[in-house]
């Protein structure tokens, strides 16, 4: 057997791949009419609702398994707080569901909790993972403009740490953020493309320096697209955090690296893990690795959000990730064993 093709047999468990299952699709849409943007593109892809088009793809990869979440938009973003939590319910069981009947082709899934009103969200957290078998936990980078560090969302993530589930982020910057402060809009989908990564960074930010991690050392994130700006800029948020206050006259930052309990690089580095979503970039997945560490990146295609609607990026990320220089034991765990650790499935 040639080394390529006993790399082709190394099972593979995608960590974040996106679905609308048929009832949650249903009810999504009688609340929010017709889809827009964002959402209008993962309504047109066919696998994010056709199970035959999904597993015609799957079987293209041998070994190949998917850890299932919701497409955008947060079960929060549209209707009313009673919308919310029926999304939020819908999902998780319709994603259950298709974990019960397909367990070879999904191992698990990612729940949906409504943050906007976090004691359902937390409530929702628990029944998803306690009755249903949810592994983890998806949320949005931002809860409707707001920050993950504002104090109204620390119930679920109080919940998330006593159940010992990882948090997975994941962008939900819009095209009403504007690049200029003149301006009242994105402009050339810049919000998604720069937007994205600067989101998922500024959340790590705001989660390390709000003491959030001193206060609830359990916890643990994923960072969709290989942690976003964060490894690349290493220099930045390592020693050039270091003069934190020393550009600011308007707040006193000085004493917070002091109060913090571990050097602020360590926090990154130990409670936030990044995945291989890179739509095949093999450098960004060099940088994640040098930065997180191979027991913190893991394998994640995005799928089914690509030109092709579903094989391209899941081919294009193992491309990327095979050309990487890697051990067999470095190679296996980001294709699933740190997922199996992480995730805690069999």
């Amino acid at each position: 057997m040639t080394l390529l093709a006993d790399m082709d047999q190394i099972r593979k468990i995608d960590i974040f791949t996106h679905i609308w299952p048929k009832s949650f699709h249903e009810k999504l849409l009688s609340v929010a009419g017709n889809m827009r943007d964002m959402h209008r593109r993962s309504e047109a892809v066919p696998m994010m609702t056709n199970l035959d088009v999904r597993f015609e793809v799957m079987d293209k990869f041998p070994g190949y398994q998917q850890i299932l979440s919701l497409a955008s938009p947060p079960p929060d973003a549209i209707g009313s707080p009673a919308d919310w939590r029926q999304l939020a319910r819908l999902g998780n069981d319709g994603m259950a569901e298709l974990c019960q009947k397909y367990p070879e082709r999904f191992p698990s899934f990612l729940a949906a909790v409504p943050m906007r009103d976090p004691q359902a969200g937390a409530a929702e957290a628990n029944r998803a993972i306690m009755e249903l078998g949810a592994c983890g936990v998806q949320i949005p980078a931002n809860v409707s403009g707001k920050s993950l560090d504002a104090p109204e969302f620390r119930p679920v993530f109080q919940e998330l740490e006593k159940l010992g589930k990882a948090i997975w982020i994941h962008p939900a910057r819009t095209a009403n953020i504007p690049d200029f402060s003149t301006e009242q809009k994105s402009l050339y989908e810049i919000w998604w493309t720069f937007g994205w990564p600067y989101e998922s960074s500024a959340a790590q930010a705001r989660i390390v320096f709000s003491k959030m991690l001193d206060d609830m050392p359990g916890l643990r994130f994923v960072i969709h697209h290989a942690g976003g700006m964060v490894p690349f800029f290493e220099g930045r948020v390592g020693p050039g955090w270091d003069q934190l206050g020393k550009r600011t006259s308007d707040a006193d930052y000085s004493a917070l690296l002091k109060e913090l309990k571990r050097p602020h690089l360590e926090y990154f580095k130990r409670h936030f893990y990044a995945d291989t979503a890179t739509f095949g970039s093999k450098a960004a997945l060099d940088c994640a690795i040098a930065f997180y560490g191979i027991a913190h990146v893991l394998f994640a295609s995005d799928a089914p959000f690509d030109p092709e609607g579903g094989p391209m990026y899941i081919r294009e990320t193992i491309r990327a990730i095979d050309a990487l220089d890697l051990s067999r034991a470095d190679r296996d765990a980001i294709y699933y064993k740190n997922a199996l650790k992480l995730l805690g499935i069999k």
